[in-house]
């Protein structure tokens, strides 16, 4: 699991929303969440599913190791016995092809044309890396132009590439969306709520489809939502990808990151002041400016290439089987890792994500116990989330059943074994028509909806689900609140805090005989709710209007015999 874990309860206009199942919401919708009836949660099942995929024997589960095919037969296991069949073309794997890429020998970042040249280091005020699986990543003298938020949102009438020529040239792109420092989310781009195109993926993405050389990110701590200690840990080391057909040639020479201080440095040379240009770049209608100045920098890359697997099963639907609801979860984790006090190196993943493996398990026998559905019900565990979400990326790359006839789905990541909560989180905010289901459910169940703490932090695309979610496929990602049934927000609050210094990411994080599973129930049958109206009806939720992934979902829907 990349994000954090569950936020704090905050106050959010959808919480308005949440009354009861009388809610209007309740009755639009075709085979609402409120009529589903859940099957008992096989809990025992789940115990024995975290219990053995988080055992010492699987050496914590790292991809594309000694033990991966330990995790994978176990994961085909279970499977079975909860009725699924195999979902690759009568195959359970999905091979996934990666790359893991480590920079060496980085040169200094300079910068020419202006009245001095400057040079700054790579670490320190600069960091880049390469998408490309190339033994050498070189730019040289390439114009740095000042693109603003580097965003290019027709549906919303916005283009800071408008007007201007990339190729052979090096964007200076800010960080987070045009409005991130609102208080509320009225803005053009969801005010403080940061969507897709405040995310440093997106910007990088969009200046290679620009036909940009190179990509450098302005660090701003408040808008990153992080300092410059994390994108110097994170970029310094090996980066994974997915492979490509052309080992990543259609991106940038290279993609990095500069201080904010570097920056300003730059732009001065240039005879422009940063503070001036941000707000400029704030407003619709900004032109890119470009800066007269030259760029050089480059290092050496060591590739190493490898395969692992996705695990693919499948309840087929009866009436509509083309028609596909989706239930993912990642079942790797860091495998061997720092040793705690104990000298204990196995970082087990128990709670991430052999809960969410356990769920998927779950989901399908439940299912399975209830009968069959009018849509087909593919469940997916994928692997490399760790990674940077590369098995859902390879997935939705290569869908095994296409995104233009994936209805919707749900994805599980970390279902904390704490007790059951009055509320449910909505990841993302209201995106799409899920909202009304999820509404329609939280009536029924008795629950209310709470807010992220830190909408600006783009959690939302920070999990497997972003993989189809950007490719139009609209999907959950909801997860227990904090106000516990037992000790109301502080016990939720503490629980999580407990969780974040003292399990997450660490070898602590195992499976114990003394989990409380009601909150883990609760969630389950949230889910189960959810994917299952959607299995049994024949509506297409769809992204509202204006939503980064609207578009997509459109055009997806609007070919021949798409949704």
């Amino acid at each position: 699991m990349i994000r954090t874990v569950r936020p704090a309860v905050a106050a959010l206009a959808l919480a308005a929303l949440s009354a009861c199942a009388a809610s209007p919401l309740a009755s639009s919708i075709p085979s609402s969440p409120a009529t589903i009836t859940a099957p008992e949660v096989p809990v025992a099942l789940m115990k024995d599913t975290v219990q053995a995929l988080s055992s010492d024997a699987f050496e914590g589960r790292a991809p594309s190791t000694s033990t991966e095919k330990l995790t994978l037969d176990e994961i085909i296991k279970q499977f079975t016995a909860a009725g699924l069949k195999p979902g690759n073309h009568g195959q359970w794997l999905q091979d996934v092809p990666t790359v893991e890429i480590t920079g060496s020998r980085q040169t200094p970042l300079a910068v020419s044309g202006g009245a001095r040249p400057m040079t700054f280091a790579f670490g320190n005020d600069y960091v880049a890396t390469s998408y490309r699986a190339t033994p050498q990543s070189r730019v040289q003298d390439s114009e740095l132009v000042f693109v603003g938020y580097g965003i290019n949102a027709p549906e919303l009438g916005w283009n800071d590439y408008a007007g201007i020529d990339m190729h052979g040239k090096t964007a200076v792109i800010l960080v987070n969306d045009p409005d991130y420092a609102m208080t509320g989310e009225d803005g053009l781009f969801r005010g403080r709520r940061m969507t897709y195109y405040g995310r440093w993926t997106y910007k990088f993405e969009e200046a290679a489809r620009q036909g940009a050389t190179a990509a450098l990110i302005v660090h701003d701590t408040f808008p990153a939502a992080y300092g410059w200690n994390v994108v110097n840990s994170s970029w310094t080391g090996a980066q994974y990808y997915v492979q490509s057909a052309n080992d990543g040639m259609d991106q940038t020479v290279a993609n990095g990151w500069i201080q904010k201080p570097v920056a300003e440095s730059i732009l001065a040379a240039a005879g422009q002041d940063l503070g001036r240009l941000t707000a400029a770049a704030q407003a619709k209608g900004f032109r890119a400016v470009p800066l007269g100045l030259k760029a050089s920098f480059g290092f050496d890359n060591a590739i190493r290439k490898a395969q692992s697997h996705n695990v693919v099963g499948i309840l087929p639907g009866t009436k509509r089987p083309d028609e596909v609801v989706l239930y993912s979860a990642h079942w790797d984790h860091l495998g061997r890792c720092t040793p705690d006090a104990t000298g204990d190196d196995i970082c087990n993943g128990a709670v991430d994500n052999a809960t969410g493996v356990a769920a998927l398990t779950a989901l399908a026998d439940m299912n399975r116990r209830a009968g069959s559905t009018a849509r087909s019900q593919v469940f997916l565990a994928v692997t490399l989330e760790e990674s940077g979400l590369l098995g859902s990326e390879y997935y939705a790359r290569h869908p095994i059943y296409p995104l233009d006839h994936t209805v919707g789905g749900v994805n599980m990541d970390a279902l904390a074994p704490t007790g059951a909560t009055r509320d449910v989180t909505l990841t993302g905010g209201d995106k799409s028509d899920l909202t009304g289901y999820l509404q329609a459910a939280l009536g029924a169940m008795g629950l209310t909806l709470a807010g992220e703490a830190h909408p600006e932090r783009g959690s939302y695309y920070r999990s497997d689900h972003f993989s189809m979610a950007k490719r139009g496929v609209p999907m959950f990602s909801i997860g227990r609140g904090q106000d516990m049934v037992n000790g109301g927000v502080a016990a939720g609050e503490a629980a999580s805090a407990d969780y974040t210094k003292n399990r997450y990411h660490q070898p602590s994080d195992e499976y114990s005989p003394d989990w409380d599973w009601s909150g883990i129930t609760q969630d389950v049958t949230l889910f189960y709710r959810l994917g299952r109206a959607l299995a049994v009806g024949d509506a297409w939720p769809n992204w509202h209007e204006g939503d980064e992934f609207r578009a997509i979902r459109d055009k997806s829907c609007a070919a021949a015999g798409g949704c």
